[in-house]
């Protein structure tokens, strides 16, 4: 769901990011204050910073793992808010993936410059502060069967795709630089996102059954025990990030190489995949520094999924240490 530069005007881009960089000044603030309104112990600290780094390197790896619509000829991929917000609260989600967003823009090219807040706004808020507290957190309980964390993780999952699906479109129109009639286009963005959000919501399910069996105590709906200490939080760490290697490195190979479901919708309602990015001075200021930052375009190698998750580390923990930083000073 990546929109490109080719679909956002300038307002559009002023609006996106300014409304994307105030939230994410809201949660830099929440995560500083209170470590998040997730009610696990010992939320707030090194142990939530740490386990930032880790899940944002390993949604990293999986949004490298599209898989194939059947009968559509479109893929999508995971996109991990829900999961995120599961496991750390929906702010310090919101910070994660937003590093994943950006980290892919500057250093692979996924997703245009100009449209960074946009994509920030449709696929990490719409998930992590909408969907996930409207939808996944009232149906869950202490305790939540694996059938109940299904439901919640497939409900919450298709509102978020389907959500962010709807904004893409309307961002769009509100740009007015492409030929892509709203009706049209929502004919096919929002059937295509149903499927894609299952997808996401069976996968988003598989990780959260796994973690409430094993370490229960790190889902904030679910039991309310003591956070893993010493060797047992080590170890909790270590799985996740080389969990993330394998996927990032391994996996991605057998990757769906159909377009995602953003793209074919744009092919079945333009006719091409492909849109050129309008002509004036902010969109060509903005491809030449997109230019210069990817080093990676298009995930052009395959230790890409590697690259990018231990950029994501460095990234969660470089900003963890700004953020302490001034935390003393203030």
């Amino acid at each position: 769901m990546h929109m490109s530069d080719a679909l956002v005007s300038p307002p559009v881009f002023a609006v996106t990011g300014a409304l994307s960089l105030a939230l994410l000044g809201v949660a830099i603030r929440r995560v500083k204050r209170a470590g998040d309104d997730c009610t696990q112990p010992d939320g707030h600290g090194e142990r939530l910073v740490a386990l930032m780094g880790v899940m944002g390197a390993f949604v990293f790896a999986a949004q490298m793992i599209n898989f194939a619509i059947p009968g559509t000829g479109s893929s999508g991929h995971l996109v991990g808010g829900i999961l995120l917000a599961a496991l750390l609260g929906p702010w310090a989600a919101l910070l994660t993936l937003s590093s994943v967003l950006v980290i892919q823009c500057l250093v692979f090219a996924d997703g245009g410059f100009m449209a960074l807040g946009a994509n920030i706004l449709n696929m990490a808020v719409l998930s992590c502060l909408v969907a996930y507290p409207l939808v996944f957190r009232p149906l869950m309980r202490p305790d939540a069967s694996a059938g109940r964390i299904l439901a919640a993780s497939l409900l919450a999952s298709v509102t978020g795709l389907e959500l962010g699906a709807l904004a893409v479109t309307l961002e769009t129109e509100a740009s007015g630089i492409t030929a892509l009639p709203i009706g049209r286009f929502l004919l096919f963005m929002l059937p295509i996102h149903l499927f894609i959000g299952i997808g996401e919501g069976l996968a988003t399910a598989a990780v959260l059954c796994t973690v409430r069996r094993y370490r229960p105590e790190l889902l904030c709906d679910l039991r309310r025990e003591p956070a893993p200490a010493g060797r047992r939080w080590g170890r909790t760490l270590a799985a996740f990030a080389l969990a993330a290697l394998l996927v990032g490195g391994s996996f991605s190979w057998i990757a769906s190489s159909d377009p995602d479901g953003l793209e074919w919708s744009i092919e079945r309602t333009a006719g091409r995949a492909e849109l050129e990015p309008a002509a004036d001075g902010l969109h060509r200021t903005a491809a030449a520094v997109q230019q210069r930052t990817a080093v990676l375009p298009d995930y052009d190698t395959s230790f890409a999924g590697i690259v990018g998750s231990g950029a994501i580390l460095i990234v969660v923990f470089g900003a963890s240490r700004l953020f302490r930083a001034g935390q003393r000073r203030g």
